[in-house]
């Protein structure tokens, strides 16, 4: 992607995903484009056509507020993609060149995910690094160890997708428009920039889902997982944002109380704690800081 338009980049995606009738339009045999025409985004935003492509074509990465707020109106942008729109259009920033610090994860944060041995819980860090985990969270998948970029390990690990293959499209999605939500227009993060990059090489599914330039980090939801050892399991899930971090959040799974997934889930916390009483070296009983 032209890093210097990504506002271009992200209006046409958005335009291509929009169609005609989700704002009123009225379809007429065939369409050349899969979404909204330019200058169909132009009059349902009242700015001319001439305007709109400028945008696009980025000889125009500054427009005004409420401009931003007519073309979100028009795309059908939630909150956090309209406020992604707002930083686009914002003043750039520096790239960031600095050396990146490692993410630290508090103490009482730690001891909290550590001391559970009902749940799995872990926290990522702001490009879905696994920065800690107990025993039951590595035992679900494998992209939970500490270590491994969560990421990454959905897009590249064939593990991973066996184990949530009736929810793939959707877990997917929610984990790509999540990083773009939380670290932001890749122009402007060096990190994110070569991980975006590594992945659009190696993953033809990733290289598509990043290009649709969705913004919408889940916050909540369930998901089935097929679990090889203890069968397949209706789990919630939470994500909790780590208060004074720049971007940690605290996940967990759970089973509704009584539930065979609750009963699937404790054997799996059964075999997990006796792996790891088995194996005191295993890479979820270390202690130091990520």
């Amino acid at each position: 992607m032209n890093q210097t338009n990504e506002l271009g980049a992200f209006l046409r995606a958005r335009r291509d995903l929009t169609k005609p009738e989700e704002v009123g339009l009225a379809v007429h045999g065939r369409r050349r484009v899969p979404g909204l025409r330019r200058e169909e985004v132009a009059q349902l935003a009242g700015i001319s056509s001439e305007y709109y492509l400028r945008l696009e074509q980025g000889r125009d990465q500054h427009p005004s507020a409420q401009v931003l707020d007519a073309l979100a109106r028009v795309l059908g942008l939630e909150t956090e993609a309209a406020a992604y729109l707002q930083r686009l259009a914002a003043v750039p920033a520096r790239r960031r060149t600095a050396r990146r610090r490692p993410e630290r994860v508090a103490d009482g944060i730690r001891q909290f995910v550590m001391s559970r041995t009902d749940i799995p819980a872990m926290v990522l860090g702001r490009y879905q690094d696994v920065l800690v985990s107990n025993a039951l969270a590595v035992a679900l998948s494998p992209a939970h160890a500490p270590g491994e970029n969560a990421l990454r390990a959905a897009f590249l690990d064939p593990a991973v997708r066996a184990l949530y293959e009736e929810d793939w499209d959707h877990i997917v999605t929610g984990l790509v428009a999540g990083v773009r939500a939380l670290a932001g227009p890749e122009s402007r993060d060096q990190h994110l920039a070569e991980l975006v990059g590594e992945l659009s090489v190696r993953s033809e599914e990733f290289r598509r889902l990043w290009a649709r330039h969705e913004v919408a980090p889940r916050t909540s939801g369930s998901t089935l997982v097929m679990h090889p050892q203890v069968g397949p399991m209706e789990l919630s899930y939470e994500k909790l944002a780590v208060t004074g971090t720049d971007g940690q959040a605290l996940v967990f799974f759970h089973a509704a109380p009584h539930s065979e997934a609750a009963q699937s889930l404790a054997l799996l916390a059964h075999i997990a704690h006796a792996d790891a009483a088995f194996d005191p070296s295993a890479p979820v009983h270390s202690s130091q800081h990520s």
